[in-house]
């Protein structure tokens, strides 16, 4: 894993320490196959005792962090931004690499045939990568909602829910949200807005269930996230202080093994796990007919060709003396 220097940086011994620090909950999660944010970072600080919970410390972490790796002392890949990603084009030296690249992509819907629809809707963009992985091996649709989710989105999602409807014919599939949002006054709120607009653009309450998986009380006073006071100037403020009190928590604060565990435990308990387990059968049968014919595409090309079914473009090898 790459630490590399490119500039030179005296720390105080106080700075070394907490750099020590950082690196050891960044291997910790890394062991586990998960890379932190610098905010999830920071709120592993918070929970261990090492840090005040204010916007200070936060900054302050994040410069010394970005000294620290700056200075080769913190591995470049156990931190992440997921908010600015690079977008481009796959490619391939030739087709029969594309053939290997469908096995390993070929996938059967998993719930076309159960009978509920599960989506996975997470309030912070940022915390999308966590679930990335849990929700793609269990073949589940995610998103961000990035706060309170657009009208666009709202209305186009109830679209789809209403196709998911439509295509099980006799199934009568329902359809259940796992939302994952902050326990503040807005994060709460989101969770009653989504089924509110849900309701008004599917005009069939019975058929969506939105299940708020996390965060919730509970699993505040189980895990005991660092608390934030509860933004007044937020206009939803008295009615959360009215149930809640004056402190907020964010979902940032719990641990990603967690927040895949809780997906996890809903999916198992939603799902048809023989008619799962005959669709991983029919998966798997289908991603070794299509390695069968990467393996064999020399041949495949050779007979396309006999045909006449394909020209031979390769470019010819340069004369030898």
């Amino acid at each position: 894993m790459p630490k590399i220097s490119y500039t030179s940086h005296a720390f105080s011994v106080a700075s070394a320490k907490k750099i020590e620090q950082a690196n050891r909950i960044l291997d910790e999660y890394a062991a586990q196959g998960f890379t932190l944010t610098l905010r999830q970072l920071y709120y592993q600080f918070v929970a261990r005792g090492l840090l005040r919970n204010t916007q200070r410390e936060y900054k302050n972490l994040g410069s010394l962090i970005n000294d620290a790796r700056l200075a080769g002392m913190i591995d470049w890949y156990h931190l992440e931004d997921r908010t600015r990603n690079l977008a481009s084009n796959p490619h391939w030296e030739h087709a029969g690499e594309i053939v290997e690249s469908a096995a390993s992509q070929f996938r059967v819907d998993r719930w076309a045939k159960q009978p509920i629809r599960v989506e996975v809707w997470i309030e912070k963009e940022a915390l999308a990568g966590i679930f990335a992985g849990v929700c793609r091996r269990l073949d589940v649709p995610y998103f961000s909602c990035r706060g309170y989710t657009s009208q666009s989105e709202m209305w186009g999602a109830a679209q789809r829910l209403i196709r998911y409807q439509q295509a099980s014919g006799k199934l009568k599939q329902r359809v259940v949200i796992l939302h994952f949002g902050d326990h503040d006054p807005s994060g709460v709120d989101m969770t009653r807005d989504i089924i509110d607009r849900l309701n008004l653009f599917t005009g069939r309450k019975w058929q969506v269930r939105i299940d708020r998986l996390a965060l919730n009380m509970a699993q505040i006073e189980q895990y005991n996230p660092p608390p934030n006071p509860a933004k007044e100037t937020d206009s939803r403020h008295s009615g959360y202080a009215a149930e809640f009190g004056s402190e907020s928590w964010e979902l940032d604060a719990l641990e990603p093994a967690v927040l895949v565990g809780l997906v996890e435990t809903a999916i198992a308990d939603l799902r048809d796990q023989g008619q799962w387990d005959a669709d991983d059968e029919r998966e798997s049968d289908a991603k070794r007919a299509l390695r069968s014919a990467a393996a064999s595409w020399d041949a495949v090309t050779d007979h396309l060709e006999a045909e006449g079914l394909m020209v031979d473009n390769e470019e010819p090898d340069e004369p030898t003396d």
